[in-house]
């Protein structure tokens, strides 16, 4: 119930609301999150090159017509050219978001330091780690020592049924805190690692769980009550902590996707202007003609990198913006009758 990263094996599970989770493969993990960026854009610019001689092998494409190569140079040019204004446009836009005047940067870091003393107090340290991953980390044990918590609770709850599923609900959780838990702390963790990890955590189905058990229960004690309400208080901040730090690591994202834009966007513009130079003019070719495919092919792989490496950033980013699009407890992929919670409107309102 809690993470939904599986271990590559691509067998399918199901968590505590009934919901079918299948485990990706670690090579589409790989592609989609967990890669380094400029390791997929240079994987795919040697497929691109091998395609490009693959297709000169078979006879399917040809590098003798001087006219059609230098008209696809061109467009080369005027490509990579609106592309690299594009992506400074974008990191304009992201640089903007910065600019706010004391007031408004006041208040943005009030709230930053509103959420700290929160966790700080909740968790009870003196103060919050400043690094990411410690503080997921914070909040991931939190999250599992008040699910045990809430288990031992209602151990006594005169409900039978209702004792036995909030068992299962609270063991649900602890299982998906300890697999965040264990994840966040390889010893190799950075903090993207990090956020991928909160990322996977589903906290905002717990939430819902919670509150689901907590309002369902014909009646609580104290103590139960107190179990429950501690335990949504450390899922709150998690959740707060996710979008937190999103939004941190996709403004860091974006703006390293920029610059390395402008540094490949050079070389690619150089690669494009050389390729109707190597046809030379009335002096003929400028290199052997065995070469010209092999070199041809080569400058125009240079010229395909950053398009290459938009989509490698477009993946991450748009991975990362979807699987954490939704605020609160939400379950696109559920049936509406999956899950152990019947919910229908009885035409009753409390006071």
């Amino acid at each position: 119930m809690g993470s939904s990263a599986g271990d590559g094996s691509g067998a399918s599970s199901e968590d505590f609301f009934g919901v079918q989770r299948k485990s990706r493969s670690r090579a589409v993990q790989w592609v989609l999150i967990d890669g380094d960026r400029l390791v997929l854009t240079a994987c795919g610019a040697v497929l691109v090159y091998l395609f490009l001689i693959g297709l000169h092998a078979a006879d399917a494409i040809s590098f003798t017509n001087a006219n059609s190569v230098t008209r696809m140079a061109s467009g080369m040019i005027a490509g990579t050219f609106s592309l690299v204004t594009l992506v400074v446009s974008v990191n304009q836009l992201i640089l903007s978001q910065e600019f706010s005047p004391a007031g408004e940067f006041r208040d943005r870091f009030s709230g930053v330091r509103t959420f700290r003393q929160d966790v700080a107090d909740m968790t009870g340290v003196p103060a919050t780690p400043a690094e990411p991953t410690r503080m997921l980390e914070l909040i991931v044990a939190a999250i599992q020592d008040r699910a045990d918590t809430l288990a031992d609770a209602v151990a006594d709850h005169e409900n039978e049924e209702y004792r036995s599923l909030v068992t299962r609900y609270a063991d649900s959780v602890a299982a998906g805190a300890e697999r965040a838990d264990e994840r966040l702390n390889r010893v190799d963790v950075s903090a993207y690692d990090a956020l991928s990890a909160a990322v996977e955590y589903k906290e905002g189905v717990q939430l819902y769980g919670a509150r689901h058990l907590q309002n369902d229960a014909a009646e609580l004690s104290e103590r139960e009550a107190a179990a429950f309400d501690e335990l949504v208080e450390a899922l709150q901040l998690f959740g707060t902590a996710q979008a937190h730090f999103k939004t941190i690591y996709l403004q860091r994202e974006l703006t390293r996707f920029s610059q390395l834009t402008v540094y490949l966007g050079l070389p690619a513009i150089l690669a494009a202007s050389l390729i109707p130079l190597i046809y030379g003019d009335l002096g003929g070719l400028a290199i052997d003609a065995a070469y010209l495919p092999y070199v041809t092919s080569l400058l125009a792989t240079i010229v395909f990198v950053p398009l290459l490496l938009l989509g490698a950033y477009i993946l991450r980013t748009a991975t990362l913006t979807r699987r954490t699009a939704e605020i609160g407890p939400m379950v696109p992929q559920k049936d509406p009758d999956e899950g152990p919670f019947e919910v229908s409107y009885d035409g009753e309102r409390s006071d």
